[in-house]
């Protein structure tokens, strides 16, 4: 069976160091200030200095990995006799997937004996990164690279993530509420509650009047879909608010005895367009 490596891209929102650890290549997403010519790459900027700019009125534009990119990086690795599975940022959000899916097509033809094989996880965020963790144990236990992907596959309509956000003015920008509800949403307090579809779409699913309201909303969501709710696993990430996200860990402590195994920054490419405040939970399901 030969060698195979784990790649994934910056839109996980793992650290570098937690990736490395876990022996994951990946290649980044990047981003622009308005007004600003100089590009950032996802991992490249200090996420409280991030959050904080944007607090300060920055508008961030974000960019996909585009293929040359994914070329780049995979060819060196199958050079050296290493097949590659990627697991990418979803197509209902990016088409960074899409560029790597086209790297590994380009590349197949001139490495007909190597196997790329690329999984649209549909996940976002630190439930990709969840995702991703749990094919890393999988490899970890001997899976072949065919058994990897199948399970990333077979598993990826189970992870489950919900989201809040602190200011609308953020999904006005991208287009997911209009102005109006905005607005209204601004003077009233009212807080989304989001998840990611199966599509992999960013998509609302309730309000919730007040900051509090939404992180029980959220931990709700959790008591009602959670495959185990005793056992986890269960990632957390936050756009520097991690009071916030301290405290939805410890809903889930106290009523069910499971730690949450990491809590990480929302990293400034998703976070460019859900804003400071930003919580999400993620989990394994029933469905999403």
């Amino acid at each position: 069976m030969s060698e195979y490596i784990i790649y994934t891209d910056s839109a996980c929102d793992m650290e570098p160091a937690t990736l490395k650890e876990w022996d994951v290549k990946y290649c980044t997403l990047s981003l622009t200030f308005e007004g600003d010519s100089k590009v950032y790459q996802n991992d490249e900027i200090d996420p409280v200095e991030f959050y904080n700019k944007m607090r300060e009125g920055a508008v961030a534009k974000t960019a996909a990995a585009n293929t040359e990119t994914f070329k780049r990086a995979f060819e060196k690795d199958l050079k050296n006799g290493s097949d590659i599975l990627y697991l990418g940022f979803s197509t209902g959000l990016s088409t960074t997937c899409n560029s790597a899916a086209i790297a590994g097509d380009q590349l197949s033809k001139k490495y007909p004996e190597r196997k790329i094989i690329c999984v649209d996880t549909l996940c976002a965020s630190a439930g990709f990164g969840l995702l991703l963790k749990l094919i890393v144990d999988k490899k970890n236990e001997g899976a072949s690279i065919e058994d990897a992907a199948k399970f990333a596959e077979d598993t990826k309509l189970n992870l489950c993530h919900w989201f809040t956000v602190d200011d609308l003015v953020y999904l006005k920008r991208g287009g997911r509420v209009s102005p109006a509800v905005a607005f209204v949403g601004g003077v009233l307090g009212i807080k989304p509650v989001m998840h990611v579809d199966n599509e992999g779409h960013l998509v609302p699913v309730s309000k919730a009047r007040g900051r509090k309201a939404s992180l029980r909303a959220m931990f709700d969501k959790y008591n009602e879909t959670a495959i185990d709710p005793k056992s986890g696993p269960v990632f957390i990430c936050h756009g520097d608010c991690r009071e916030d996200a301290d405290a939805l860990a410890a809903m889930i402590k106290e009523a069910h005895g499971v730690d949450v195994e990491m809590t990480v920054f929302t990293g400034p490419v998703i976070g460019a367009h859900s804003g400071p405040g930003t919580l999400a939970l993620f989990f394994l399901g029933k469905e999403r």
